[in-house]
């Protein structure tokens, strides 16, 4: 408008806008787009190295490509030839008789740790016990895989001495194709046990103490709290652990790599093993990409059923 008029009718300018307007427009923007600014870096992130990844492998899936030449569209011959492949049928075994043998154990060891730290309360032992468990996860597995390989293999008195005591050959284990995957095994456990130890101790912390001291008044015993208010109310943190399990034991790779190579023969050769070797050793990324997406594909199954029965037995408990 140009103006109001007075009584008299003589115009009168408009009142101007206040200093602060402007800077207060400029900070209602900035509240409004700093939430994006915040994911900006770990959505760019994702972006770069999650789902453009994802999308290229993909697409490579359907062609015929060595990395040193254009990738060449084959439609479906590279999943076509997933099911004759012998080699695939040896890597899908090796991973389920993997996950078959570490996810069991480290289950019920990380929960029988749990309850035994949790036990003890803030003592030292406590607090010491989940550091030593913890250390190993901490530690990056090739470092791991090099130094337990080292062990084994440098004919070392103490741990020789170790090993005959249950009438094993420290120095064969890496070496047989009848012990190198428990072996695998065996490592894969002591590292991340601490990981799975430490979940139960959260989830073991959450259960309220009324129901102990409701069970000691009846007489109850250690034995049956544990296998009737423990084991009960740690199902949710159950399912969590082992989905995790699985799902870590099918995407095992640094610590195989650094160990056994997929070695002796094919007997500890897992399917990112495989996708390993058919993309850097055959320069056949095309069918990599292939039996890469099957594993992406199990691994997205599981992550579905997980979260299905968490969520379920959450909303139960």
């Amino acid at each position: 408008m140009n103006g109001l008029r007075n009584r008299g009718g003589r115009r009168k300018d408009a009142v101007p806008a206040p200093a602060g307007g402007a800077a207060a427009r400029v900070g209602g923007r900035l509240r409004r787009v700093s939430p994006y600014l915040y994911i900006a870096p770990i959505a760019l992130t994702l972006l770069v190295f999650k789902i453009v990844p994802f999308f290229l492998s993909l697409a490579l899936s359907f062609t015929r490509y060595d990395i040193l030449t254009p990738p060449v569209f084959n439609g479906l011959y590279n999943y076509q030839k997933l099911l004759g492949d012998v080699m695939l049928g040896d890597a899908v075994r090796n991973t389920l008789l993997y996950a078959v043998i570490v996810v069991p154990i480290q289950t019920v060891l990380a929960l029988l740790l749990a309850c035994c730290v949790v036990g003890k309360g803030n003592r030292l032992t406590a607090r010491f016990a989940k550091a030593a468990f913890f250390i190993p996860y901490l530690t990056s597995a090739s470092i791991i895989g090099i130094v337990w390989k080292t062990l084994l293999n440098s004919d070392i008195a103490a741990v020789e001495g170790f090993f005959a005591l249950f009438g094993l050959n420290a120095s064969t284990l890496l070496g047989s194709s009848k012990t190198a995957l428990p072996t695998l095994a065996g490592i894969a456990i002591w590292k991340d046990l601490g990981y799975y130890m430490i979940i139960y101790v959260a989830g073991l912390m959450n259960i309220p103490q009324i129901y102990y001291e409701a069970a000691r008044v009846d007489g109850a015993n250690k034995w049956w709290e544990f296998f009737k208010i423990t084991l009960p109310l740690v199902k949710p943190t159950t399912i969590l652990v082992v989905f995790l399990g699985i799902t870590t034991s099918f995407q095992v790779f640094d610590l195989l790599y650094n160990l056994t190579g997929g070695g002796p023969g094919t007997s500890t050769m897992t399917l990112v093993m495989y996708a390993y070797n058919l993309n850097f050793k055959s320069n056949n990324a095309g069918y990599a990409m292939a039996v890469s997406n099957v594993l992406l594909l199990i691994v997205a199954v599981l992550s579905i059923l997980q979260r299905k029965f968490v969520r379920r037995e959450t909303s139960e408990w």
